[in-house]
């Protein structure tokens, strides 16, 4: 350790025993105190481990500030969205230099139209340290516009109207919901998605009518289950009001015609445990992705306006083993599903005259590729993005009729160094203890030598079903240029490799996620990717989670860690029902009101497994506000992390005073975080400039 630390003493929590018991075992707490945020010691405390981790971090402050300016130098500041027409509009969003927020646009008909201004986020965001804009819904008939603001950062909008012809602002204001706003037909019935003050969950759907107080707004209906959230919306096809209710495995929807939102709300299948489908409306037709009668990857139906229940569906795709259905898009005379197979996204084109079936060619070993916005119901373009680990991301039209694709952006990097040609991407398989093969994507400048000495930053989510593809980051440009490998292990909890991928890491079989990434580290190591005194981990959210327990599992493989807004203290959050999110996580978890299930998630929560042994470097972050993981889970993983560890490795907390899960709302402002966390792992590998 620099000579410059030895007598910079790191914050000590103090310890209040808190005896949490059930199951006829009893868990001492000594950091519970920690999770009241209005109290002035836990606000000093954290105070307190900025300014370690300031002083820590001191020496790098000038590579931080080099690292910020490379990372910004890369982005286009004067850059402007592909804009995108709907309903007589063409809407685009641009970014002006030197201002940190959006600018929402729309022009008339043609693109050469006079522009009209929406939202400027750049004055809305003025006298606030946190400014989020959340749904925009615009009128049919063009004249309104529905808008949420956050600026908190607990993910609590409230929901104003503005006139798009005057500019004026409604006085209406909706307090309290998800930030999304959907309109009926008539141009003046809201329909929206309010949160439990307390659970944050969304649980209520209301209908507003314009120029009313909100106190006046009609409660259209009520999610009771707490496993479920709500959310309404309207249909493509722009027929249907939807309101949907989901958790973990079971969906169910109700509609109702948008010219009639004074009607009854039709449920269109009941919900059934673990009947998890989807809809979408064409023609006189819903079109439903299931995975009903085993049919785990799901399968593409369709069923009659006037019949939705399940016994009326109609299979039009089958049920495949190897390919999962993800997402479809309707056009007037196309049907685009967006599939994965083997890992890969593959875009099929089906013509509803029944002519056409194909799949788009796209040539690359690891690639991402995803449907676009696509708001236009008559078109015959798709719109779509692709990129790679080495390929900027691009923004394409399809033209399904005359099978030509335009280019209509690509990422610009900045600063006149990055060459794709320089940087190699490959899929390799590491083989898991229990024998299955674990994809891993891995981007690195080319010619580096597999001797073991290379650093290596290792990522992985692994929960929820959640695929992470291997996309472009020109920000991750400042570790591959320094050295670094950066590897995606696509661990079971996520999809990469069909819905089996997610069922074997969660629940009963979550350990999988956390020996799968320790497996892949191992491989690495063997492989010559990287060393133990060079390998790092990296994982945020349910990642923080995955890395958190790998740590307690098998320190000694990483020289150090970062973990972003981790959800560490799995037992205490899971048995607290008021927190945001916890009852909606009982299917991909369990519920530790059962015994089997308590066991089993206190063997591996990070908190309750931390020992006296040696761990790696750490930096942990976190957001006093956030609404996803309660900032005081980190706050007191670090403190027991300190008052136990053996080792004299740093072990850094920053918690951002201001901002939520997502971290600070400005464009630029998160890079500031990225240059902390790169200028923790480059200087951990004596890299200085």
């Amino acid at each position: 350790m620099d000579e410059n630390m030895i007598d910079i003493k790191a914050p000590v929590a103090k310890k209040i025993p808190e005896q949490l018991k059930i199951h006829n075992d009893i868990r001492i707490d000594n950091y519970y105190w920690l999770n009241d945020r209005e109290n002035e010691d836990v606000i000093a405390y954290l105070n307190a481990e900025n300014d370690y981790t300031k002083r820590m971090m001191q020496h790098t402050e000038g590579f931080q500030k080099a690292l910020f300016e490379e990372m910004k130098g890369r982005i286009k500041e004067d850059d402007t969205t592909v804009p995108y027409k709907l309903n007589g509009y063409w809407y685009l969003t641009r970014y002006e230099t030197g201002k940190d927020y959006p600018v929402y646009v729309r022009k008339k008909d043609s693109l050469e139209a006079p522009e009209e201004i929406l939202f400027d986020c750049n004055v809305m965001a003025k006298d606030h340290a946190y400014f989020n804009l959340g749904g925009i819904s615009i009128s049919p008939d063009n004249t309104m516009a529905a808008f949420s603001t956050d600026i908190v950062s607990r993910r609590q909008y409230t929901i104003q109207i503005k006139n798009l012809i005057t500019g004026e602002l409604y006085p209406d204001k909706i307090t309290n919901t998800t930030g999304s706003a959907t309109w009926a037909n008539d141009n003046k019935t809201l329909f929206y998605s309010r949160k439990d003050e307390v659970t944050l969950r969304s649980h209520k759907i209301f209908k507003h009518t314009l120029n009313t107080n909100e106190t006046e707004d009609a409660e259209v209906y009520h999610e009771a289950d707490e496993t479920f959230n709500t959310f309404v919306y309207k249909t493509k096809s722009r027929k249907y009001i939807v309101i949907g209710s989901s958790s973990t495995l079971t969906t169910e929807y109700r509609f109702l015609n948008a010219d009639m939102p004074n009607g009854e709300f039709k449920v269109f299948q009941e919900r059934t445990r673990e009947l998890d489908y989807s809809i979408s409306h064409y023609g006189d037709h819903f079109y439903i992705i299931a995975n009903s009668d085993g049919a785990t990857n799901f399968k593409l139906l369709k069923t009659s306006e006037l019949q939705t229940e399940k016994k009326y569906w109609e299979e039009l795709i089958p049920h495949r083993e190897d390919v999962l259905i993800e997402d479809i898009e309707i056009f007037k005379n196309y049907l685009v599903v967006n599939e994965r197979e083997n890992g890969l996204n593959r875009l099929r084109i089906i013509g509803w005259n029944g002519e056409e079936d194909y799949y788009m060619p796209f040539n690359s070993e690891t690639y991402t590729a995803y449907i676009g916005n696509n708001p236009d119901f008559d078109s015959e373009v798709l719109r779509y993005g692709f990129n790679s680990l080495t390929t900027p991301s691009a923004v394409i039209d399809y033209n399904l009729k005359t099978k030509t694709s335009e280019i209509k952006k690509e990422q610009e990097v900045l600063g006149g160094t990055f060459k794709k040609e320089n940087y190699e991407s490959k899929r390799i398989w590491a083989t898991a203890r229990d024998g299955v093969k674990i994809p891993i994507s891995l981007v690195y400048r080319k010619g580096i030598k597999l001797d073991g000495n290379n650093p290596l930053l290792q990522y992985a989510y692994g929960s929820y079903g959640s695929t992470i593809d291997p996309s472009f980051s020109s920000i991750r440009l400042s570790l591959l240029d320094r050295g670094f490998i950066y590897a995606i292990a696509h661990i079971r909890g996520g999809e990469y490799l069909g819905r089996h991928w997610y069922e074997s890491g969660k629940l009963l079989s979550k350990k999988n996620t956390f020996t799968d990434f320790i497996d892949c580290s191992k491989y690495l190591i063997e492989q010559g990717y990287t060393s133990k005194d060079h390998l790092y981990a990296y994982g945020g959210s349910a990642g923080g989670l995955l890395v958190g327990a790998v740590i307690n599992m098998n320190p000694e493989l990483y020289k150090g860690v970062l973990a972003a807004v981790p959800f560490v203290d799995v037992v205490t959050t899971m048995l607290d029902d008021s927190i945001p999110l916890t009852t909606g996580e009982y299917d991909e978890w369990g519920n530790p009101n059962d015994k089997d299930y308590y066991h089993y998630l206190k063997s591996y929560s990070p908190y309750d497994n931390v020992e006296a042994k040696n761990y790696p470097n750490m930096l942990v972050t976190t957001g006093l506000h956030d609404s996803q993981v309660q900032y005081w889970e980190p706050a007191k993983w670090v403190a027991k992390l300190r008052e136990l560890k053996t080792d004299n490795n740093k072990l850094l907390l920053h918690t951002d005073m201001d901002s939520g899960h997502g971290g600070a709302s400005g464009r630029f402002e998160s890079l500031k975080e990225v240059a902390l966390e790169y200028a923790f792992l480059l200087d951990l590998e004596g890299i200085t400039h």
